[in-house]
């Protein structure tokens, strides 16, 4: 048990499984109190109970405004004030070609992947700006930073999480409000080993085979490292930062590859027209 969230109160869309409720349990294990919401009644509510005084469960459709707004007032309400706000819900969404993705599962993906993150700033701007303090953080992916990683609906909408990261954190920076996000890779969670093994539950499979294409040796991501990530972009450790896009990745968004960097090995220097050496 820390005290790096002690008196702070988090809201947490998608934090009945994966990486919120890692997030959730992280929080609370830091001395924050947390507002769980999801569509997942079973596993929420079994969460919140997990979790004791310090949670509260409510369902929350992120494509439905009403339902983020309720869970940043249900917060205000249990807990009396709202401090962070993790818009973290998320799926896998449309997938294939462009020309054979299918109009309304585009806009199903948006409506989840950047119409849920863009209620979640909006209401927690709404109750954070009057007491002129608090920390917004949005799960982005390393899909929103490159190409090829991920669906096309899916890269859009992250592409854009990072850019409303961006502008939202320059309009509300001058309230003391932060907005940052999380770009993971693929970590070992129930939505990854869906895509990898078909099995939602084949968690360690899946780690085992992040972990063999893993830049860092032996070594898979997992909702844990997202959890850490969220931890200090909520704390006050992180109170210089604004607008950033913290990766949890291995570095593969860099430059990091299994195979190491080209020119890996010494040799002469190369100078002009093929000459070697000082």
């Amino acid at each position: 048990m820390g005290n790096r969230l002690q008196g702070k109160v988090a809201a947490i869309t998608g934090a009945a499984s994966g990486f919120g409720a890692a997030m959730a349990r992280r929080f609370v294990a830091e001395g924050a109190r947390v507002a769980l919401g999801d569509i997942q009644e079973g596993p929420g509510s079994a969460l919140a109970r997990e979790l004791g005084d310090a949670a509260v469960f409510a369902i929350c459709n992120v494509t439905r405004e009403e339902d983020i707004a309720g869970l940043v007032d249900l917060a205000v309400s249990h807990f009396g004030q709202l401090d962070i706000m993790v818009n973290n819900a998320g799926i896998v969404g449309a997938v294939g070609p462009i020309d054979t993705t299918p109009a309304d599962e585009w806009k199903a993906t948006v409506d989840i992947l950047l119409n849920g993150v863009f209620y979640g700033m909006k209401h927690a701007a709404r109750v954070m700006k009057p007491r002129q303090t608090g920390a917004i953080i949005s799960l982005a992916s390393t899909a929103g930073i490159m190409g090829g990683l991920g669906p096309h609906a899916y890269a859009a909408c992250k592409h854009a999480v990072v850019g409303l990261t961006k502008n939202a954190g320059a309009e509300l920076c001058r309230h003391g409000i932060r907005v940052n996000a999380i770009a993971p890779a693929g970590m070992a969670t129930a939505m990854v080993a869906n895509v990898m093994t078909g099995d939602p539950k084949a968690i360690e499979q899946t780690k085992a085979g992040l972990a063999a294409n893993s830049p860092l040796l032996n070594r898979a991501g997992v909702a844990e490292d997202v959890a850490n990530a969220a931890l200090w972009l909520a704390s006050d450790e992180s109170g210089y930062t604004n607008g950033h896009t913290l990766t949890t990745d291995a570095g593969i968004t860099t430059g990091s590859t299994t195979a190491g960097p080209a020119f890996g090995e010494y040799q002469p220097m190369i100078r002009e027209a093929g000459r070697k050496g000082l």
